[in-house]
């Protein structure tokens, strides 16, 4: 290669894929290790590079989400569902960036007032970057040992997060027994969201995504006359959803920095 000739700069998409490749193996490779979380030295290091990634980094433009009012949905293993809409609704926008059986990396693209309902991530480390907008996040984590509502098939959780985040701000972490694993999503303006998930979702594997719904503490007892430390508005119980759940999203096409895939 001559000298004196300037080469390209890497992307900080290219250098989070790299970062998150050189981080986290493959399920299978990792075998039965692979449902804990990664180190916090590897969480850390992919969070600071998270924090420093803005909208342009990814080929978006702040606060100006296409006005797409069509009508299709988006069909995955995380968000699914059918339905008739008003004329008016406009649709979740998920880009893909990258995925492998270790991790993925995508953006989320919410219109003001979307929601993302309750979720679980199983056995699932994920990092979550605003690039721009406000969103409210309200999230949870499973009581241990496991306490069982007496009269409906719902567990216990306690609340970890109930507020309002706006752009620039850190990126925020979930782990699979800590940190929010259940969560949901409101827009509260125009807002996209950068995604890393460790590992994906993966039916064959287990991980499935399950919605939920939330009922007050107070609205059930638990089997067993369990009582719970602390203020009980702390706690919810969380009921499986087993019927189909309905969320506009469509695939949108990511206009930003491709992926240049590291050889084995």
């Amino acid at each position: 290669m001559a000298r004196g000739v300037p080469q390209p700069q890497s992307s900080r998409v290219q250098a989070l894929y790299e970062l998150c490749k050189r981080s986290f193996p493959s399920p299978s490779a990792a075998g039965a290790a692979s449902s804990s979380p990664p180190p916090a030295d590897v969480i850390r290091s992919i969070s600071s590079l998270m924090d420093t990634i803005t909208p342009a980094d990814v080929g978006l433009r702040d606060y100006n989400l296409e006005d797409d009012r069509g009508h299709g949905f988006f069909g995955s293993d995380l968000l699914k569902g059918s339905g008739r809409l008003p004329r008016w609704a406009r649709p979740i926008k998920y880009l893909h960036i990258y995925s492998c059986d270790a991790f993925s990396i995508a953006i989320f693209c919410l219109p003001t007032s979307s929601v993302i309902p309750l979720h679980d991530h199983p056995g699932m480390t994920v990092l979550s970057k605003i690039l721009y907008g406000s969103i409210h996040v309200k999230s949870y984590d499973w009581i241990e040992p496991t306490v069982l509502a007496r009269s409906q098939p719902a567990r216990l959780a306690k609340l970890h997060m109930d507020d309002v985040l706006t752009a620039p701000c850190p990126t925020s972490i979930l782990y699979p027994q800590s940190g929010g694993n259940l969560h949901c999503f409101t827009s509260v303006s125009s807002c996209a969201v950068l995604d890393v998930l460790a590992p994906p979702y993966n039916n064959d594997a287990g991980r499935l995504c399950t919605y939920f719904h939330d009922y007050p503490f107070s609205s059930l007892s638990a089997a067993g006359r369990r009582k719970v430390a602390g203020d009980p508005d702390k706690y919810a119980w969380l009921e499986a959803i087993n019927t189909e759940v309905n969320v506009y999203m469509q695939t949108g096409m990511y206009t930003g920095p491709t992926v240049q895939e590291l050889q084995a």
